[in-house]
């Protein structure tokens, strides 16, 4: 049975036998670990499939341009490695024993994926600017998130891809 998720007004959907966990929604993240050394970010989402744990990060620019200073990249970069630390503390210490479950078995999977979906306006204009040029975006990624995965998902524009497993809806 296929799994469904709205994350920001982006419906997921897994395909059958996998999952889906809204993680930075996470009753552990938001209570246990948010607060832990200064300040943790997570990412969106993390499905589990085949034996792949999915780290994914949603932005959609589309409506709302970025505003922040610093590279979307080296941002999800810093969470991804947030939530692999979050997930690896979350399978011993969450007090939600699902959450627990469901850390142990992100972090038994035997590969690690990342996926940036990263939707723009198609014509860019002043108010709504193309935030990342989509030839580059990728090596972007791949630069900043190589020790976990050497070659993350970046899709720019539609963020529906067949190159991912699950399909995507906004």
């Amino acid at each position: 049975m296929t799994q469904t998720a709205v994350i920001d007004g982006v419906r997921l959907t897994t395909p059958a036998g996998w999952w889906i966990w809204k993680y930075d929604d996470s009753s552990f993240h938001r209570n246990q670990f948010q607060r832990f050394a200064g300040g943790s970010k997570a990412v969106d989402a993390v499905i589990v499939g085949d034996g792949t744990l999915w780290l994914i990060e949603l932005k959609d620019y589309r409506r709302n341009p970025r505003t922040k200073p610093s590279s979307v990249f080296a941002e999800v970069a810093t969470k991804v490695k947030a939530t692999l630390a979050g997930l690896a503390v979350a399978r011993v210490k969450a007090n939600d024993h699902t959450e627990r479950a469901l850390a142990a078995q992100a972090m038994n999977c035997r590969d690690i994926r990342v996926a940036l979906q990263l939707a723009q306006p198609v014509i860019p204009s002043r108010l709504f600017p193309h935030v990342v040029s989509p030839q580059d975006a990728r090596t972007q990624l791949r630069r900043e998130v190589n020790a976990v995965d050497s070659h993350p998902e970046c899709i720019v524009g539609h963020i529906d891809s067949p190159r991912l497993p699950w399909t995507t809806e906004i």
